[in-house]
């Protein structure tokens, strides 16, 4: 094993690699040659004396190597760009690496974005979303919106909103039921990885689960997009779906039923000591538009 630094440029053309799954897409990204690219990997494999790729017919997948070395060098190179442009450069642009779960991203964040860029110009958050916080790829991240246990990650955290549980349907069907045991007249989506689901809506509401018939959908969006097609009746997620309900065209079931739902959604970040300028603008931001 070589000790001595790779070069630099090997480190860039390495991580738009490892971020796009592709030579010819780091290449177009680089303004490079996609031989090019391959043979500054193949350079960097070389020194570092193990493969960081599986080379694949259009594509390469990170080798387990290749993955823990990606966030690394993918922090170290931001830390590099951001002093660099801080110290030296003209322009006074931050980037903020924000992962967040997707309901919260496209309900919350997404119609509240643009007062963040007017009150803060100088930052761009760069937004990662995925349906569950365990899929996120090991990305270097400044802040990442978990729904769940922030203790699960051992890293300092804010709460920022629960949720609570009704169920919604297209017009035609909501206008249908009248009572709770009319919900059980018609298919209930669920989605799979939500703790509180249909069958602790129905404890709480005194109904039989036996004989309720599902549908699944691994999402809220989707969930909402099968009951706006007339599927079934799905469950709300409020505050966070209220825009793909919205969007979906659907409407409560029943006014007076909402359950308070088990989890809530939390800000979390390696500590609060740590969180660099971009970062800190965003969550004192964020918590101020959340109160």
């Amino acid at each position: 094993m070589a000790t001595r630094t790779p070069s630099l440029n090997w480190l860039r053309v390495f991580e738009a690699a490892a971020r796009t799954e592709s030579f010819a897409r780091a290449a177009a990204q680089l303004n490079m040659s996609a031989a090019a690219v391959s043979q500054q990997v193949k350079a960097l494999e070389t020194q570092l004396g193990m493969p960081l790729f599986r080379r694949h017919a259009h594509a390469v997948t990170l080798t387990e190597a290749g993955r823990a070395y990606f966030p690394v060098v993918q922090q170290s190179l931001l830390m590099l760009d951001t002093a660099t442009s801080g110290l030296f450069g003209d322009s006074q642009e931050q980037q903020l690496f924000l992962q967040s779960v997707l309901l919260f991203a496209q309900g919350i964040l997404a119609p509240a974005l643009p007062a963040f860029h007017a009150a803060f110009p100088g930052v761009s958050p760069v937004l990662t979303t995925a349906n569950v916080e365990a899929e996120f790829s090991q990305q270097f991240w400044d802040l990442r919106i978990i729904f769940g246990n922030p203790q699960a990650k051992g890293e300092d955290s804010d709460l920022l909103l629960g949720e609570n549980l009704f169920p919604i349907a297209c017009p035609e069907i909501a206008a249908a039921i009248s009572e709770p045991a009319d919900l059980l007249d018609w298919p209930l989506i669920e989605v799979t990885p939500h703790r509180a689901g249909w069958s602790y809506v129905l404890k709480e509401l005194r109904l039989p689960a036996v004989g309720a018939r599902y549908r699944f959908a691994d999402n809220t969006i989707m969930a909402c997009a099968l009951a706006s097609a007339g599927t079934g009746i799905a469950l709300a997620r409020s505050p966070a779906s209220d825009t793909a309900m919205r969007g979906a065209g659907l409407v409560r079931c029943l006014e007076d039923v909402n359950v308070p739902g088990q989890l809530s959604y939390h800000l979390v970040y390696p500590s609060h000591a740590s969180l660099r300028p971009a970062a800190r603008a965003f969550r004192g931001w964020l918590l101020d538009h959340l109160a």
